[in-house]
């Protein structure tokens, strides 16, 4: 069995990840803020981004926070009495506000019973020095983890996707974060427009070298109303074939430090706005897929990995 799982997984699981520090079940409850995007209201947003800024699976906007939360811990506790909870600030970037504001938000949460974490997805370039001040404090409290959007290092398609940030701002505040013990999560997005698979491998690589905590590979999807769907309909560009996918998340797997913490190796899009891949929508055969194609090529992560 590979060393940091609890079920047979290859790759080092989020489930073995927070079993091996509290004993328990813990879960992560979505929320939404209500917190917008300056790249949004400056300009036209990432290319692939919804409307609801990648928080089509957070909680109800119209709800408070302490509602949203409590209508998915009330149905876990049903099967799980005594689990911990991480809120999870999940729509659109999570730091762009003034301190206070993030503080009256951060904090109510705090208080819940059972909250031992908080998890925020945010933007490279959306974290002030009046901000990383307080998530430094922050993260003396609670179990803190930074969740930053990097989707790729290549520049040609930052500005393809309208990222609104480049490399080296992204590789700063990485710095910045680790300097002060502050845990991060970096996503990436596979299938990018005009991305090769070595693209794709050169990605993962870069964040091996910078000492990030954990990823989330996602699959691009084209979903409707987004620019994404203009260009694709204008230039039918490739869209990843599921077989295609596994195998480049397999080799990324490969090359990741085994230490990297696993936290999402496929994407979930809401299927009435799917335009494609219709694979992705059967998320749990793509996770099955992986699993038996490493078991099938004795695969796993950190196989190809050398420490620099």
């Amino acid at each position: 069995m590979f060393k940091y799982t609890l079920d047979n997984k290859r790759y080092h699981t989020l489930n073995y990840h927070y079993k091996n520090i509290y004993n328990k079940k813990v879960f992560k409850v979505s929320l939404n803020a209500n917190f917008s995007c300056p790249h949004k209201i400056n300009g036209r947003g990432c290319i692939f981004c919804s409307k609801l800024g990648s928080g089509d699976f957070a909680g109800n906007v119209n709800d408070d926070l302490l509602t949203q939360f409590n209508k998915v811990k009330d149905t876990m506790e049903k099967k799980w009495s005594d689990a911990y909870y991480i809120a999870y600030f999940q729509a659109n970037t999570n730091t762009y506000a003034p301190v206070s504001v993030l503080k009256e938000k951060y904090e109510q949460v705090l208080k819940i019973n059972n909250v031992i974490g908080l998890t925020i997805a945010t933007r490279p370039d959306c974290i002030s020095d009046e901000c990383l001040k307080y998530l430094i404090d922050l993260n003396k409290r609670t179990k803190l983890t930074i969740e930053l959007g990097l989707q790729t290092i290549h520049e040609k398609t930052l500005k393809l996707i309208n990222r609104g940030h480049d490399l080296k701002c992204f590789d700063e505040c990485v710095k910045k974060l680790k300097e002060n013990n502050i845990e991060v999560v970096v996503h990436i997005i596979n299938g990018l427009p005009y991305e090769t698979k070595d693209m794709m491998l050169q990605t993962v690589k870069h964040l091996n070298n910078i000492n990030i905590d954990g990823i989330k590979i996602h699959m691009l999807y084209v979903s409707k109303n987004t620019e994404l769907e203009e260009l694709y309909r204008k230039e039918k560009f490739h869209i990843l074939t599921k077989q295609e996918y596994i195998d480049i998340v397999i080799s990324q797997l490969e090359l990741l430090n085994p230490k990297i913490v696993i936290h999402r190796i496929t994407g979930d899009p809401v299927s009435s706005d799917l335009i494609e891949p219709k694979w992705l929508l059967k998320k749990f055969c793509v996770l099955n897929d992986i699993d038996k194609e490493m078991v099938k090529k004795d695969s796993y992560q950190g196989k190809s990995y050398i420490e620099s």
